[in-house]
């Protein structure tokens, strides 16, 4: 059946015009008539698979949040008996302001999409929203993550998971608790940014993936809005992820580009002047901490950087990243290691005199926020003077989605701050050591 959002004004205005109030309003709510394709619940997988996850990427007003509120209402008022029915849902979005004004309350929320008949309430002390026949629908803010830790559910819908501040941490925790009813699901609606997570959730068998633009939604939205962003973004990045629903490899304003990454790319590397070692400590040892950014990088005899490792660890016992670092300093037969010490001073050192107490070691200091010191060696990738020898997945994709909170991902860019300590060292301090270093 040809959705009716997609007929002209006159002609459903036409369509409607005999029918009696109490149909109308069936109709109004029945959201088959009214879904595009790309919003409608898929069938199965790929490979003929029951999904476990459908995920809606989409631009600003294309209409997925509606589709998401609609999955829901779908799930909540099935059958009583049927397997599809759901019990309880969780509904996570960034806070839990924005899943009540957004995801519940909200023009497109899940009380605006049911009939006055069959609408849940709302209960604002108990962060849920429970309908008549005992279906439960909790709030969970995704900065709480340990929230989801308890409770258990049949279905989810995840708003904007892109913008999460620790997307995984969530997104597992939420997994082990999908573990109610015959085949728990869960929707997610986002606009996409160029995170781990959504890829490896899109790359996933039990994924299946809807895309819709901010376009295919124009019927919904004021004409002049649709023709002015148009002229405005066009076809730039930004444009891009929030109108047409792409993934852009790189933060829209940020201070690393793809282009200038792969434009420099080398298989193997020329001789070099110097070759240091960079460090980036993480500040505790548990299971749980961030990693150990390990970085090696050489200054060429043309004046120009080239990194050549990165050796990066999951954050351990300090003696462990230390054997890291130096065997790293070993292999590229470097001249010195570069460690920050803001975290620990001398006692840093002190780790690495404890395995070899013949490797030279320069501490630095951060004396400036981690964007304005990344800001000089990004210049550097912009005029062409640093280029990467081989590929470094991890690293290059802190240094893509580095934003002005200092972050990368959620969480501290590790790779990124070793990386950065590494080339100011080698371009950006005054050189003592001439000479040829080679493997």
């Amino acid at each position: 059946m040809r959705s009716l959002s997609r007929l002209p004004a006159e002609q459903r205005a036409r369509a409607f015009a005999a029918e009696d109030h109490e149909v109308l309003v069936r109709c109004w709510y029945d959201w088959i008539l009214w879904a595009r394709d790309d919003q409608l619940p898929p069938e199965a997988t790929a490979e003929g698979e029951p999904w476990r996850t459908w995920l809606i990427l989409g631009g600003r007003g294309s209409g997925k949040t509606r589709a998401g509120a609609e999955w829901v209402r779908a799930q909540a008022l099935g059958p009583p008996h049927s397997p599809t029915r759901a019990r309880r849902i969780a509904l996570v979005g960034e806070t839990i302001a924005q899943v009540r004004s957004v995801m519940v309350e909200g023009v497109s929320g899940l009380l605006s999409v049911h009939a006055p008949a069959e609408k849940p309430v709302l209960e604002v002390s108990k962060n849920q929203v429970v309908w008549r026949n005992g279906a439960i629908a909790q709030m969970f803010a995704a900065d709480d993550p340990e929230s989801l830790r308890g409770p258990q559910f049949d279905a989810a819908w995840c708003d904007e998971l892109a913008k999460w501040r620790r997307p995984q941490r969530v997104w597992d925790i939420l997994q082990f608790a999908m573990r109610l009813g015959a085949l728990p699901r869960v929707v997610v609606t986002t606009t996409p940014r160029a995170i781990g997570l959504l890829k490896k959730i899109m790359d996933d068998a039990a994924t299946v993936t809807s895309r819709s633009r901010t376009a295919d939604n124009a019927a919904n939205l004021a004409p002049a809005f649709i023709a002015e962003m148009r002229r405005r973004y066009g076809a730039t990045p930004i444009g891009r992820q929030e109108l047409d629903g792409e993934i852009v490899e790189e933060r829209l304003h940020g201070l690393w580009q793809r282009p200038w990454l792969a434009q420099g790319r080398l298989a193997a590397r020329p001789e070099l002047q110097r070759v240091v070692v960079a460090v980036d400590p993480p500040v505790s040892s548990n299971a749980g901490s961030d990693s150990c950014g390990i970085v090696v990088a050489g200054r060429g005899e043309d004046g120009r950087g080239y990194v050549l490792a990165d050796r990066t660890i999951q954050g351990r016992d300090p003696a462990t990243w230390a054997r890291a670092a130096i065997a790293a300093y070993r292999d590229y037969e470097a001249d010195t290691i570069v460690v920050e010490a803001n975290q620990g001073g001398d006692l840093v050192v002190n780790v690495f005199r404890s395995v070899d107490d013949t490797v030279p070691i320069k501490k630095v200091y951060a004396s400036r926020g981690k964007w304005l010191r990344a800001e000089p060696v990004s210049t550097l990738y912009a005029e062409g003077r640093v280029a990467h020898v081989g590929e470094f997945p991890e690293l290059e994709l802190q240094m893509c989605d580095f934003g002005s909170d200092g972050l990368s991902n959620g969480r501290s860019p590790d790779r990124l701050d070793a990386l950065v300590w590494a080339i100011t060292e080698l371009m950006l301090t005054p050189q003592r050591r001439p000479g040829i270093h080679r493997l």
